[in-house]
């Protein structure tokens, strides 16, 4: 087996250079000009992106990793006046090439992005720019730069129109506009249940339900597409009545993860004392904690679970499906607290980061943090608006620049033991040890856990060390139960189950 995976190592870094084919081109470059058209611009990240072949938007393919991985290279722009050009070649941070230099030669097609919106860490927030897409033929002789135009900008953002069971709403935190010193807003859709407008005096429970990372509170209109089976389930004839409000997975340094930190600012506080009440007063809320319940898959898991720790008696339940890790100590392959470095174990074996459902190899640790280096500030992944990056300006300290400081460092993957134990209070094994007199007996009956054994990101390994502490304890009648086989975000109820019991918690 270890012969096995060494291979499947080998070849996945292998593909990164010859998935596209041809020869490198050591003398390609690229200028990329703020059109005369636009308007002065704030510093901000450069990117390029270079997919294989025709494309119609290659920036779409932003973040991707493994085998859909396409070539970026990013850099920190200064402000840029209408006319600049900067210039981008093989000094630039690279994914997954090693250098902008090993990109094969033939036909491809660029675009470029400057990313500028410091409160939503995303490549298409509103504000930032992108150029058209242009193709080009690179050959090993070439000299003469591409030249690339920044001409598009992304619109204002605009809240989608309510329709039916749906309403969006987006209101200013004074918590999180103190903490940042500008204005920052809290988004979330609302999903209505049957007879609300039939019942004016009806007050209903509250379901809070967080996303997959990133997903932003857009994601109802999904969840209410016509035949899902979470729409099914609420629109059925019996189903309990209840609200739900979906949070919103974007923010200054990515995903916020919904609670307080030195980075994020009081996202709990805001969601608890803000984002709640208010929705609560607008659409006929219960507004009592017994009438509160929390759920989410991946990092909604986790989020879910960590706002019933925090604020537990606040909430009466998180029902969480392959939680962001739970323990620490499995933190995916890393613990935090006993490893030296994140991209490889103490034999020098190349960590990985995801895994198929056949224990196949899908991409490293590596892989996966070379990719938030090309997209982060200063070449880093702390400020990549991506997964780990978002964990990281979640759990960690704040430097003295301002910025969230790295557990590992970017090249070479050396854990900082001084950062790891500040991540410990985010730690909800840790937490619960710490806190136990005190939380046990307001978590009793509240914990429901759903994890497969084969999870893509190796959650379950934390999982495993959760349940385990807890049966060294008084039972506090946590539910944890395992999925034989199943991977990512396995959930072993079906949606109208699901309300039921949230019915039978919020019940009076």
């Amino acid at each position: 087996m270890f012969l096995r995976t060494l291979v499947m190592l080998f070849a996945a870094l292998l593909n990164a250079v010859t998935l596209f084919g041809g020869q490198p081109s050591s003398g390609l470059r690229f200028e990329v000009a703020l059109d005369s058209s636009m308007s002065a611009q704030p510093p901000g990240r450069l990117l390029v992106v270079i997919a294989p072949g025709v494309r119609f938007e290659p920036r779409r393919s932003l973040g991707r990793t493994g085998r859909g991985a396409v070539p970026t290279i990013g850099v920190d722009v200064p402000a840029l006046a209408p006319g600049d050009v900067v210039t981008v070649g093989t000094s630039a941070a690279a994914f997954p090439l090693s250098s902008l230099a090993d990109l094969p030669t033939g036909e491809h097609t660029v675009q470029a992005v400057l990313s500028t919106n410091r409160d939503l860490r995303l490549p298409d927030a509103p504000g930032n720019l992108y150029s058209d897409p242009v193709r080009v033929i690179v050959e090993p002789d070439l000299t003469a730069p591409v030249r690339v135009t920044l001409t598009r900008r992304v619109s204002d953002e605009r809240l989608p129109p309510g329709d039916g069971h749906l309403r969006f709403i987006r209101i200013r935190s004074e918590l999180l506009s103190a903490f940042h010193r500008r204005p920052i807003y809290l988004r979330a859709g609302i999903i209505l249940p049957r007879g609300f407008d039939e019942d004016s005096e009806r007050r209903y429970p509250l379901r809070i339900r967080t996303g997959g990372y990133g997903d932003r509170y857009t994601a109802v209109r999904t969840m209410m597409l016509p035949g899902s089976s979470f729409r099914t389930a609420w629109m059925a004839e019996d189903a309990p009545r209840m609200l739900l409000i979906h949070l919103d997975g974007a923010g200054p340094y990515g995903d916020p993860y919904q609670v307080n930190s030195a980075n994020n600012g009081p996202y709990g506080d805001a969601v608890t004392r803000e984002l709640i009440p208010y929705v609560e007063r607008e659409f006929r809320g219960t507004g009592e904690p017994y009438a509160r319940v929390l759920d989410g898959s991946s990092t909604g898991g986790w989020v879910s679970l960590a706002l019933q720790v925090f604020y537990p008696d606040f909430f009466n339940g998180a029902w969480a499906s392959c939680p962001d890790s739970l323990d620490f100590r499995a933190f995916q392959l890393v613990d935090i607290y006993g490893d030296e470095n994140a991209y490889v174990d103490e034999r020098g074996t190349e960590r990985l980061s995801a895994r198929n459902l056949d224990g196949s190899a899908r991409f490293t640790m590596r892989h996966e943090l070379r990719m938030e280096n090309a997209l982060g500030v200063d070449d880093s992944w702390t400020m990549s608006g991506r997964q780990w990056g978002a964990w990281n300006a979640t759990y960690g300290p704040r430097g003295e620049d301002g910025r969230p400081v790295p557990l590992w460092n970017p090249s070479t993957g050396a854990v900082d033991p001084a950062v790891a134990t500040r991540w410990e209070s985010y730690d909800l094994r840790r937490a619960l040890e710490v806190r136990w007199e005190e939380l046990a007996p307001r978590l009793r009956g509240k914990l429901n856990i759903w994890v497969g054994e084969m999870d893509d990101y190796f959650l379950n390994e934390a999982v495993q060390l959760f349940d385990q502490f807890l049966q060294t304890r008084p039972s506090i009648e946590a539910r944890i139960e395992y999925g034989v086989g199943q991977g990512h975000c396995w959930t072993g109820i079906s949606p109208a189950q699901m309300m039921r019991e949230m019915a039978r918690a919020t019940a009076r």
